[in-house]
């Protein structure tokens, strides 16, 4: 059977040292239907738009569009709407594509009539962005979500990515722009799942995510992870799982092990919680074939970053996100 059109969306700022291997392997799948690539572009400011532009001058089935409001969620609403064909694949500025990426997502669609994507496979390209990968690899940090350990085929919650047919975006009402920026798929795979609707990772959907590259900016993306997962609790009730509570419990429990030795001066659980942690953050690092010192420091970044930015939008309470509520943070239409 012919292969149906398909649009991929590819939200985008500041990307201009990747952009480029990004776009050649997305434009060289070996997809035998149509398909056009639409880029929404929030501002940059670091060369990314030029190349752009020059790629969607030298290319047919490039499109660049302007996301005024630079968050990702719109960028990749307006990239959809923007869009005339059946399907959707979305996109990432930090991530290179397999060849048959396009074709494995929508076949993966159509078989199983979900949303589909394959596992976030991430891969470093300096020392510190290989430790960052060892750690991400491993459940002893990221848990045992399935996008990031499946083996096969078989329905989740969420999946890093995506595919799925532009109708059901639509109905859903597309992404919600949380205050963190971050959380957008999350949310949106766990409103998709609320509605009758499944989800499905599958292998074979194959691309490889190039993590960040310095501790500063391991933090600051965590920290928004963890804030993000607050606000998902906050405006739908509920977490898709209990797996973001578990960094939350981490810093919590080592600051009150550490304040309750200095007005005690009994440290003996407080060491003990800490020695726990980096038995398991150390365990990490000696499966892996990056410095032990990196991964540790990689693996312990990552938990308590994100630790903190749940527990700081469990502060912040629901009123931050209580314009989404209100049918705001998106641009879609439709009611989600």
């Amino acid at each position: 059977m012919p292969q149906p059109p398909v649009t991929i969306i590819l939200p985008v700022f500041n990307e201009v040292e990747t952009i480029d291997g990004t776009l050649t392997s997305l434009i060289g799948q070996d997809y035998e239907g149509a398909f056009d690539l639409i880029v929404a572009d929030g501002g940059s400011t670091d060369g990314t738009r030029e190349k752009l532009e020059r790629w969607a001058d030298t290319t047919p089935n490039v499109t660049v569009i302007d996301n005024d409001r630079r968050v990702q969620s719109y960028g990749l609403n307006a990239a959809a709407e923007a869009s005339d064909s059946p399907f959707l694949v979305r996109a990432d500025g930090h991530t290179h594509y397999a060849p048959d990426y396009v074709r494995q997502s929508v076949n993966t669609v159509i078989e199983t009539g979900a949303a589909a994507g394959g596992r976030m496979n991430p891969v470093g390209t300096n020392p510190f962005g290989r430790a960052v990968a060892a750690a991400m690899n491993s459940r002893l940090t990221m848990g045992p979500a399935r996008f990031h350990h499946a083996n096969r085929r078989e329905v989740v919650d969420t999946v890093y990515l995506g595919a799925f047919p532009r109708e059901d975006f639509l109905d859903l009402g597309g992404f919600r722009a949380f205050p963190s920026g971050a959380a957008e798929d999350a949310d949106f795979y766990h409103r998709w799942n609320r509605t009758g609707r499944t989800v499905v990772v599958d292998p074979v959907i194959h691309s490889e995510y190039t993590p960040r590259q310095e501790p500063g900016a391991l933090w600051s993306q965590y920290y928004r992870y963890g804030l993000g997962k607050s606000e998902m609790l906050w405006i739908n009730g509920r977490l898709p799982s209990p797996r973001p509570l578990a960094p939350a419990i981490l810093v919590v429990g080592l600051t009150s092990a550490g304040v309750a030795g200095m007005i005690t001066k009994k440290w003996w659980p407080f060491f003990l919680g800490l020695g726990s942690w980096l038995t398991v953050v150390g365990t990490v690092a000696i499966r892996s074939r990056e410095s032990m010192v990196r991964v540790m420091a990689a693996a312990m970044i990552m938990h308590t970053s994100y630790g903190f930015g749940v527990l700081q939008g469990l502060v912040r309470g629901p009123r931050a996100v209580a314009y989404l509520k209100e049918g705001q943070g998106r641009t879609l239409p439709r009611k989600a």
